[in-house]
């Protein structure tokens, strides 16, 4: 058992979240647009909508405004069409940043992304500058007190679902996969009754570093805070030690 709680920082950007809940709907939506007009609109045959349905349920998302974005998705020949992108760069003390976003207008998003970048003392980089110092793993969070189970027994039903790796925290599981066995793995232990906090595919870095000026710790908020109000963002992986 490592000594330090991943729930922990989960709940903490679960109460973020709480109080701009408008923002991470926005972000699960224009997911379930992209992923109904990808895959079409039955869960049952579009892996990728049922992925992005766990995780809407994960975030307290009701159930009727899960539908009612996946109907407006299939039926809205007028919809709009977000394209993903990617920036990566630099934070204060050379920490590093990954922000994938979902837009309708390019431009408009780099802008905004850089214009973060530099109001924080940073600056976007070039594709790859920094996403070789990060893993893309699928990962499953669960919570201690919601799932009474013997974490042997639970290591060994996610490993036979074919996880890559099971950690025991201080108050959580973690379950890690690779990208592509992510949904087998998240669908196998949704079917034994699993409770999950957090189950999406992610960027975990390889090593953390920790911020001990006070002007570095306040420009990295500020980044994250203007990151987190642009609501083309839908993720922000860095390797700051929270």
């Amino acid at each position: 058992m490592s000594g330090h709680s991943k729930f922990a920082n989960i709940k903490h950007k679960k109460e973020k979240n709480d109080a701009k809940r408008g923002k991470i709907f926005t972000v699960i939506g224009r997911e379930i647009a992209v992923a109904v007009k990808e895959g079409g609109a039955d869960p049952g045959n579009n892996s990728k909508l049922r992925d992005v349905i766990a995780k809407a349920k994960a975030n307290n998302m009701p159930n009727d405004t899960i539908e009612r974005g996946i109907k407006k998705a299939a039926g809205d020949v007028d919809a709009v069409n977000y394209v993903a992108c990617t920036y990566e760069g630099y934070g204060p003390n050379g920490t590093a940043i990954i922000v994938e976003a979902l837009t309708d207008n390019k431009n408009r998003t780099a802008s905004n992304v850089r214009n973060a970048f530099t109001k924080g003392n940073g600056n976007v980089g070039t594709t790859g500058c920094v996403s070789y110092m990060f893993d893309q793993k699928g990962q499953i969070i669960v919570d201690k007190e919601a799932y009474d189970a013997d974490a042997d027994e639970f290591m060994m039903m996610a490993l036979e679902a074919g996880a890559e790796d099971f950690s025991e925290e201080e108050d959580c599981y973690e379950i890690l996969t690779l990208p592509e066995d992510f949904s087998v793995v998240r669908e196998a232990l949704e079917k034994e009754g699993v409770p999950m906090v957090q189950a999406e595919v992610t960027m975990i870095p390889q090593t953390y570093v920790e911020l001990t000026d006070e002007n570095d710790k306040k420009m990295f908020a500020r980044i994250m805070d203007m990151l987190d109000e642009d609501d083309d963002v839908q993720n922000v992986y860095h390797n700051v030690e929270e």
